[in-house]
C-alpha cells in the first residue's frame, strides 16, 4: 500500500524529516531532505542553498573603512528632530526607552527639564541624562558569533562576563545588544546604539526570522515533531514554528525556524514536548547569516547590510 504523504520518518524508515505548516491552508507540506553541514542548515539538493526560504544575498566584507558624514553635519542638514531620536542617537538606549527617560524627567534641555514626548531639539542644543552631556554619535553596526558563557547585556551587578568584553576597547561609542541570547545560547547576536533600528527590529510587529540549531538530550519522536510542527502550548500562547526539520541522522538535532521573540522560547517549546535542549546555536538573524564569522568573534555590517536592515520586512 503506497505511503501516506507527510508520514515521519521513523514511520516510513526513510531518515530525516522535514515539515512545514502552510498558514492558508493548514495543511503539512513535504519539504526535501536535509543535512548539516559545519554551524549552517543546508539541504541536501544544493548545497548552497539554506535551511530557511529566502536567503538574504551576502555582500563582499568592506575592505577599509567607509566614509561617513559626520553626525553633526547630518543633524544641521536635518533641522530639529525629536528629543527621543538625539537620545537614541546618543547610544543610551532605544527610542521607546528614551521616552520612558522623558517622562521621568531626567532629561534636560538648555538646563531645562523637558518632558514633552514630542519636543524638538535643534543643532547645538545642551541635551543631558542626569546630568552627563549627550552627544550624537556615528552609527555603529556590529555582527558577532556570541560563545557560550556571556551574558547578553552591556554590565552585570555580579560582574559575570558580558559580550561587550568581546568588544573591548576596540569601539569607542556607546553600543548595546538589540534582543538577547541566553548566557549559553551561542550564535548571531547584532549589536548598534541605532536606537532606531534596535527598537524596529526588537518589536514583535515586524516579524523578524531567526534560525536556530538545537541539539536534544535524546532523539525526538515522530509524535513528538508532528507536534512541534503544529505549535506548542506555552504561558503567552501557541508557538508555532515557521520551519522545521530533523537535520541528523541520530533525530537529535533540528532545525528551527521562528519570528516569535518570547523570552527562551525555543528552549520552553521543547521542554514543554518533555526534552532538554543541549546546545542552542543561533545561525541567522533578520537574513545575516555567521559566513566567515568564527566563534568569539564580530565585524561590522557593511553598508549594503545595514540598508537592508533598515527596509527589513
Amino acid at each position: 500500500m503506497p505511503m501516506r504523504k507527510g508520514k515521519s520518518s521513523a514511520a516510513s524508515g526513510r531518515g530525516k524529516t522535514s515539515r512545514k505548516i502552510s498558514r492558508s491552508s493548514g495543511k503539512d507540506e513535504s519539504k526535501p531532505k536535509r543535512s548539516v553541514q559545519s554551524d549552517t542548515i543546508r539541504t541536501k539538493p544544493s548545497p548552497r542553498k539554506e535551511f530557511a526560504p529566502g536567503r538574504a544575498k551576502s555582500y563582499p566584507k568592506p575592505k577599509g573603512k567607509e566614509s561617513q558624514p559626520q553626525v553633526a553635519d547630518t543633524l544641521a542638514k536635518e533641522g530639529p528632530i525629536r528629543l527621543n531620536r538625539y537620545i537614541a542617537n546618543s547610544g543610551v538606549c532605544s527610542r521607546r526607552e528614551a521616552d520612558n527617560l522623558i517622562r521621568m524627567g531626567v532629561i534636560t534641555v538648555n538646563g531645562k527639564v523637558v518632558t514633552e514626548l514630542g519636543y524638538k531639539v535643534n543643532p547645538g542644543d545642551n541635551v543631558r541624562y542626569e546630568g552627563k552631556l549627550l552627544t550624537a554619535e556615528k552609527p555603529v553596526y556590529i555582527l558577532m558569533n556570541k560563545p557560550k558563557g556571556y551574558l547578553t547585556t552591556t554590565r552585570d551587578p555580579k560582574e559575570r562576563d558580558t559580550v561587550m568584553a568581546l568588544i573591548g576597547n576596540k569601539v569607542r561609542e556607546r553600543i548595546y545588544p538589540v534582543g538577547r541570547l541566553d548566557r549559553n545560547t551561542t550564535g548571531l547576536l547584532l549589536l548598534t546604539n541605532d536606537g532606531e533600528l534596535a527598537e524596529k527590529l526588537s518589536h514583535p510587529s515586524h516579524n523578524v526570522k531567526k534560525i536556530y540549531k538545537v541539539e536534544l538530550d535524546r532523539p525526538i519522536e515522530a509524535a513528538d515533531f508532528d507536534k512541534l510542527v503544529k505549535g506548542v502550548q506555552l504561558e503567552e500562547g501557541r508557538a508555532v514554528p515557521d520551519d522545521a526539520a530533523i537535520v541528523s541522522d541520530d533525530r537529535k538535532t533540528l532545525g528551527i525556524e521562528l519570528h516569535i521573540g518570547w523570552n527562551r522560547v525555543v528552549r520552553r517549546i521543547f521542554e514543554a514536548l518533555g526534552y532538554e535542549v543541549r546546545k542552542l546555536d543561533r545561525t541567522m538573524y533578520a537574513g545575516l547569516d555567521k559566513r566567515d564569522l568564527p566563534r568569539g568573534k564580530w565585524r561590522h555590517l557593511t553598508k549594503q547590510e545595514v540598508i537592508r536592515l533598515k527596509h527589513y520586512r
